[in-house]
């Protein structure tokens, strides 16, 4: 038993969502639900992992946005009939992972049938931010609960509290907030090493090895990083799957997954790693289900 991706989608930014999140959050979710053959008013949960957004808005919560744009019961809830209820998830790339573990929860405990993450970011605007290094790119996942076997384990979490490899702040300029983001140089180092250890805390924990793990993706999708990850777990790089497009930044684990190919047949064992700021990763199993 356990929590199941029904479907995926990545899309790209086009001139018009290239400086909007949000819309690149709703496209996803609108691609990804069309793809599954399921309605917004299906969602039970909607979390947003997304970071840089329109404006560099804080307030309010883009995942209540993305809710009333996909048409997930946008209306004021009403007693005893379903609802949609979405936030917020900040945790960088690992955002992803993060809030697969938070629909895990919700979905295992029955309060809920079916979950979306999206994932976006875009440059804020026009003077808005200093060389914004990140893709406009929107990413969803649709989950859902099988009782057969399969699914999702348990994230396996590692950190490196000395790391300062990247760093994002918004500072008063011009009379308007700017966004600044630095990267040090060790960056991909230092991910690929936390990363490293957070596999090894994964396989350990379920008493597996590297080879009995038939698919590995990974995010970011730096090459560097997928280099020395490939080096930390001795394996050659050509092992480890990320998205196409280097610079996608939330939406990474998204788009890795899209690339790893077709779904696989039932027993597929995928490695899912993820490393970010803090510095900070993560690694989890998923098994291919046998019925969706």
């Amino acid at each position: 038993m356990g929590t199941i991706i029904e479907q995926t989608a990545v899309v790209q930014g086009a001139w018009r969502s290239r400086h909007s999140a949000l819309r690149l959050a709703v496209s996803a979710a609108k691609t990804c639900l069309d793809r599954a053959g399921r309605s917004a008013n299906d969602l039970d949960l909607v979390l947003n992992a997304g970071l840089y957004r329109d404006r560099n808005l804080g307030e309010p919560a883009l995942a209540a946005l993305i809710q009333e744009d996909i048409g997930a019961h946008p209306e004021d809830p009403h007693v005893d009939t379903h609802g949609t209820f979405s936030f917020d998830v900040a945790n960088g790339t690992c955002g992803v992972l993060t809030a697969l573990q938070i629909a895990d929860g919700f979905l295992r405990s029955g309060a809920i049938k079916h979950a979306i993450i999206v994932a976006s970011d875009a440059d804020p605007g026009h003077g808005m931010s200093d060389n914004f290094p990140f893709s406009a790119t929107g990413g969803a996942l649709l989950c859902s609960w099988a009782d057969g076997p399969g699914g999702m384990g348990a994230a396996s979490w590692a950190a490196n509290r000395d790391g300062d490899a990247l760093r994002a702040r918004i500072q008063h300029e011009r009379k308007r907030n700017v966004l600044h983001i630095e990267e040090s140089a060790a960056l991909d180092t230092q991910y690929a090493e936390t990363a490293a250890t957070a596999v090894a805390s994964c396989l350990s924990d379920a008493a597996l090895g590297l080879a009995d793990i038939d698919r590995i993706v990974a995010a970011p999708a730096r090459p560097r990083f997928r280099a020395v990850l490939a080096e930390k777990l001795g394996l050659e790089p050509a092992r480890i799957t990320v998205g196409a497009e280097e610079w996608t930044h939330t939406a990474a684990l998204v788009a890795a997954l899209e690339a790893s190919g077709p779904r696989p047949s039932a027993g597929t064992r995928t490695l899912v790693v993820t490393a970010g700021a803090g510095v900070t990763a993560g690694a989890a199993l998923y098994e291919e289900p046998t019925r969706r």
